[in-house]
């Protein structure tokens, strides 16, 4: 019955799409396993899996870097950075929705507003400014100008909005402080908004690029983004065996975080539309 039901009304070609996309999508990912654990003649040759899984490609980066410190710079910028702007985002966001003050519709509009801005528009700004505190080649550099998001605010104020407000006016009444009533009732009831946005911000500011390109200098002050350059020289070749184990590495965590919170994040998207 099942399957009589996906050639129904035409939707055996929309699961063929969907198909299609699906392995656009994971071929270059697959690819990319595959790579790591093959030699270069191997590569070379052509065919998806390797003849013989060999190892040697992690070993050589281990030694050619100090990945295990570049691993934990990368963690460090992107754990903190997601924390900071969790933080923010939740006190902004209940600001917006349980507090009534002057300005609060342009102030929010100007914050949303930002998100549309390129971020090529602020980038020489920022760096002028980091360069200027002596923070050039130094991980803090590329925390401090990504510590709020507007796109945060948003996501968990939509969230914050489904709360019924008696619930905190009753709190109210009971002579409850903010800082209770947020840590007591609105957190539990949006934590998984909160979650999911969390792992939202994680997975972009580990998988920047230009702006810690920017800031950092040294191959120990590297994330792991940069440190696939190091394999990918113009002048001397590439080699891909190591870039793709290097790419295996980076990817590893993000995947993994997106499959257990996976549910968390689309129901954050697909409810931040039900209230404007």
């Amino acid at each position: 019955m099942k399957i009589k039901g996906i050639f129904k009304d035409g939707q055996i070609f929309w699961h063929i799409l969907m198909f299609i996309l699906i392995l656009i999508s994971v071929c270059p990912i697959l690819f990319a396993f595959t790579g790591s654990v093959k030699t270069l003649e191997d590569l070379y040759n052509g065919g998806f899996f390797p003849r013989e899984i060999i190892f040697d490609n992690f070993k050589r980066i281990a030694a050619a870097v100090p990945i295990v410190r570049i691993t934990l710079n990368t963690f460090i910028i992107a754990a903190c950075v997601t924390a900071f702007k969790v933080i923010t985002s939740t006190l902004a966001a209940y600001a917006f929705v349980y507090f009534d003050f002057r300005g609060k519709q342009i102030i929010y509009f100007i914050l949303i507003s930002t998100i549309f801005i390129p971020f090529t528009v602020t980038m020489i700004p920022n760096y002028l400014t980091i360069s200027k505190l002596g923070l050039v080649d130094k991980i803090f550099g590329v925390m401090l100008p990504q510590l709020a998001d507007a796109s945060g605010i948003f996501l968990i104020r939509q969230a914050m909005r489904a709360v019924p407000k008696p619930l905190t006016e009753i709190a109210h009444l009971d002579g409850i402080s903010e800082l209770r009533i947020l840590k007591d009732i609105i957190i539990p009831v949006t934590r998984p908004a909160i979650i999911s946005t969390g792992i939202i911000f994680f997975i972009n500011s580990w998988n920047e690029y230009v702006w810690p390109t920017l800031i950092l200098r040294s191959n120990e002050n590297f994330t792991l983004s940069l440190a696939m350059q190091v394999f990918t020289d113009s002048e001397g070749g590439v080699e891909y065996t190591m870039t793709m184990a290097m790419a295996v590495i980076t990817m590893i965590l993000p995947i993994a975080l997106y499959l257990i919170f996976q549910r968390y994040i689309m129901s954050t998207f697909a409810s931040s539309g039900i209230k404007g």
